[in-house]
């Protein structure tokens, strides 16, 4: 059963769309004119054509008409959750694999963006180690795509990251947006390049608390630590509770400042 559904409907020269989820009485209703073909992304479209009418009541459909055409296709459900993951060589192995490997299994897509082309080479504690595909060159990709943003740690990673303006202005975009934003380990160290981490509360490797403090945040010694948008933890052995939080804030999704 599909969790969403939109159906066309035809009165003289005018479409009329409806969209409707499991939440009764939530809808979306648009007027589209002069059209006999539809290119809507990420939905599911059931197209019908009828020469009189339709009435709605109490979530019935009783319709008076004879059919002319019915069509039905499928496209990406619009409802799934994207997920960037930016990264350069070098991010610790497990702090990319194991959230992404949650988030899929959430049902989220999840992206991994970089400069580098191809893939990129993980980092695994003292030796270079596997290669992940790239999906698509960070130059080319638009936060406003994205539901949430991810960033591995690894020591060779964020230091590379952090001199490179594509990936500070990609993150500062997230930070700004109230979207989420999840960093682990050495990971917070991009976000300091973008100057918006005064006054927030953060964990991370003990080794980059100072630059954090330094940067205005306040520091603490947690397996996790969420403020209102921005979900930080220390190192791998706080994955359980870093991806957790991760998986609740994408199903949050905006948060507001106060």
């Amino acid at each position: 059963m599909l969790n969403n559904f939109i159906y066309f409907l035809r009165f003289t020269d005018l479409f009329f769309l409806k969209k409707f989820n499991r939440q009764p009485n939530y809808f979306r209703e648009l007027t589209i004119s002069q059209k006999n073909f539809f290119e809507l992304n990420d939905s599911f479209f059931c197209l019908l054509h009828f020469p009189d009418f339709l009435i709605l009541s109490a979530g019935m459909f009783i319709v008076h008409f004879s059919i002319i055409h019915f069509k039905f296709f499928t496209m990406p459900d619009n409802n799934q959750k994207r997920v960037a993951i930016i990264t350069e060589n070098g991010f610790e192995e497990v702090e990319l694999t194991s959230p992404k490997k949650q988030m899929e299994n959430a049902g989220i897509k999840v992206d991994i963006l970089s400069t580098e082309t191809g893939t990129v080479k993980a980092w695994n504690h003292d030796h270079w180690s596997i290669e992940l595909p790239v999906d698509k060159n960070l130059a080319d990709a638009n936060p406003f795509d994205y539901d949430a943003l991810m960033i591995p740690g690894g020591v060779i990673n964020p230091d590379k990251m952090r001199i490179n303006k594509t990936y500070i202005n990609f993150a500062k975009d997230f930070m700004e947006s109230g979207k989420p934003v999840a960093a682990i380990c050495h990971g917070p160290q991009l976000l300091i390049e973008t100057g918006l981490l005064n006054g927030k509360k953060m964990t991370s490797y003990l080794s980059i608390r100072t630059d954090l403090e330094n940067a205005g945040a306040t520091w603490f010694n947690k397996e996790v630590v969420v403020d209102t948008n921005l979900i930080t933890s220390r190192s791998p052995k706080d994955l359980d509770a870093f991806n957790e939080k991760l998986l609740e804030a994408i199903r949050e999704g905006v948060h507001e400042e106060v």
